[in-house]
């Protein structure tokens, strides 16, 4: 039997269900269908779904309208809870079989939650959260962490090739998070980082010292990283568009705490950065880009602008 190449062609443009387009959701979906792929969206603010339908998606009014006739579902929702949720009400519109890329930052114990909901609805179920923010996901560059079987990669390779620059499997079996634990790892990096730049840069305006002096001591030796730069240029431009906002980062670094207790592992950093950012969201910042983490270096009304660095 031999396939025409109509249905060759379906096959490479799997319909795709996009629960969840906030920030990330909808830079993914945009380029899903720039990359030919269909696109059913569903958000439960209607109007960001709605948004996407100039570019030519399909805006569902239900999780289960999204999905009906889904050959992936692409959730990018804020949580584990919300993304159940979103599934559980989408139950009726799943057919037996439908590959399920789960790719919200949940943690490990969330995802394994939900990779338990998969298999009691006879979903393939593919761990997969991102790594990146706005900006790489509005340029089709974020980094794809997959753990998930084998036979499930052709059916995804061109969702995550629109989606990212890179997709790393780590795993065959996505119910083990691999690919959730590795991005908590990756995440605690992240913290560290941002948290790094913010308070030199605050301590540099405690001592008087030119921030660019720093800047400039760092270039091109073993302590820069365009990761440092990115942040700073935020700060010291009193620019906190979020990228990736406070409100976000203290929920993946809460995980990171919790993932460390439940594996006997001590995170002072992580902890401290929570802290950090639970200040800030008290302040009513949380909706200001993760680099906020510099204003949180100082006493509520005394924060600094980029004047006064």
């Amino acid at each position: 039997m031999t396939t025409s190449a109509a249905e060759s062609s379906d096959k490479a443009r799997p319909v795709v269900a996009v629960l969840g387009t906030g920030i990330m959701g909808a830079a993914m979906a945009r380029n899903l269908l720039r990359a030919g792929l269909p696109v059913r969206a569903w958000n439960r603010t209607r109007s960001k779904a709605e948004a996407l339908v100039p570019d030519g998606a399909y805006c569902a009014g239900s999780p289960e309208d999204a999905v009906t006739g889904a050959d992936v579902v692409l959730t990018v929702l804020n949580g584990g809870p919300r993304v159940l949720t979103a599934m559980r009400e989408a139950s009726d519109g799943l057919a037996p079989g439908t590959v399920w890329a789960q790719s919200a930052t949940v943690g490990d114990a969330a995802t394994a939650e939900l990779a338990d909901f998969a298999r009691q609805r006879s979903l393939t179920f593919v761990d997969a959260p991102v790594l990146g923010t706005r900006q790489p996901a509005e340029a089709g560059e974020l980094l794809v962490l997959a753990a998930g079987p084998d036979s499930t990669r052709a059916a995804l390779a061109p969702v995550f090739d629109a989606v990212g620059r890179r997709t790393t499997w780590v795993d065959d079996d996505g119910s083990r998070a691999a690919a959730s634990r590795l991005k908590v790892v990756l995440n605690s990096w992240v913290g560290a980082l941002t948290h790094a730049t913010g308070e030199a840069l605050a301590l540099a305006r405690g001592l008087g010292v030119d921030p660019q002096a720093f800047i400039e001591s760092v270039s091109g030796g073993p302590l820069d990283s365009g990761y440092l730069r990115v942040k700073a240029k935020a700060i010291l431009s009193d620019d906190y568009t979020p990228s990736f906002s406070v409100d976000n980062a203290l929920k993946d670094a809460r995980l990171i705490v919790d993932a460390g207790k439940r594996s006997g592992v001590r995170l002072d950093l992580a902890q401290a950065g929570v802290a950090r950012f639970e200040r800030l969201q008290r302040r009513g910042k949380g909706e200001r880009d993760m680099a906020a983490t510099y204003l949180a270096s100082f006493d509520e009304g005394a924060e600094p602008s980029a004047g006064g660095i």
